[in-house]
């Protein structure tokens, strides 16, 4: 039941393993906010379970290489974005593990980490140096991640004033600038108006030029194959095929035809 996150924004080798992912689960409460009690914790009633919990994740095991782009399907609710908070660090498991050798930039919950009563100017500083930028390269870099979300007439404006649309523009493009090898997209190509969706589009393709590594967990099968090698089908927790974006997609079709 660990987690291992090394936070190293150096460039990967081809094919050097980067994420391990073994007998992995989680565990969740139905129909409650929380997972679980600091009693249950420290009793150890956690482990033994409870009436109403249920598995969302159970058994889960693959490995990543550098420079994949992997796509993450599954209907709602199968386990999707609770894959992407644990290979983020966010999240750990009930049983198993998931060792990352790599910095993760993640944009999960389109606009998770971000802080509503800090101005747009304050969470572009606040996010990058978390990531590890210097204050060098946050001020270098500062003007481009404003102009490529267009926020450039609500710097100073509190980020929770800011429209749906304008938060995913902002949160993509500090996210999108950072350094990490690992990035982590869920559903955010869903949102937002035509032209801002080709700026992501164009922005991928660049980061996947650089040989950085791509989850990507979108319902938008055009975007799963332009993207992505290589598909994970999830369902009702467990991993139901590990293999190429075309067969993985292949199967969930044939196993939930529209």
């Amino acid at each position: 039941m660990t987690a291992s996150h090394l936070s190293d924004s150096a460039a990967t080798p081809a094919l050097e393993k980067i994420i391990s992912v073994s007998g992995l689960g989680v565990r969740f409460r139905r129909n409650r906010g929380s997972r679980r009690s600091f009693k249950d914790l420290f009793s150890g009633r956690s482990r033994r379970g409870r009436p109403g919990d249920f598995w969302a994740l159970r058994n889960v095991s693959f490995d990543v290489h550098a420079g994949e782009a992997i796509g993450v399907v599954g209907r709602n609710g199968q386990g999707k974005s609770t894959l992407l908070k644990l290979v983020a660090g966010v999240l750990f498991p009930d049983e198993g593990r998931v060792d990352v050798h790599a910095g993760v930039a993640p944009l999960i919950e389109i606009t998770g980490g971000f802080v509503g009563d800090l101005t747009v100017r304050d969470n572009v500083w606040l996010t990058a140096g978390l990531h590890g930028l210097s204050k060098r390269t946050i001020a270098d870099r500062f003007d481009s991640i404003v102009e490529f979300a267009g926020a450039e007439d609500v710097t100073d404006t509190p980020f929770k004033h800011l429209s749906s649309g304008m938060k995913v523009r902002v949160a993509f493009s500090v996210i999108s600038q950072l350094e990490e090898p690992v990035l982590l997209v869920d559903e955010v190509l869903a949102v937002g108006d035509r032209a801002f969706r080709a700026k992501c589009y164009t922005r991928i393709e660049q980061i996947l030029a650089e040989g950085k590594t791509l989850f990507l967990v979108s319902h938008n099968e055009r975007d799963l194959r332009r993207f992505c090698s290589r598909g994970l089908y999830l369902d009702r927790g467990k991993l139901v095929l590990d293999g190429p974006i075309d067969d993985v997609l292949d199967r969930y079709n044939d196993d939930h035809p529209a």
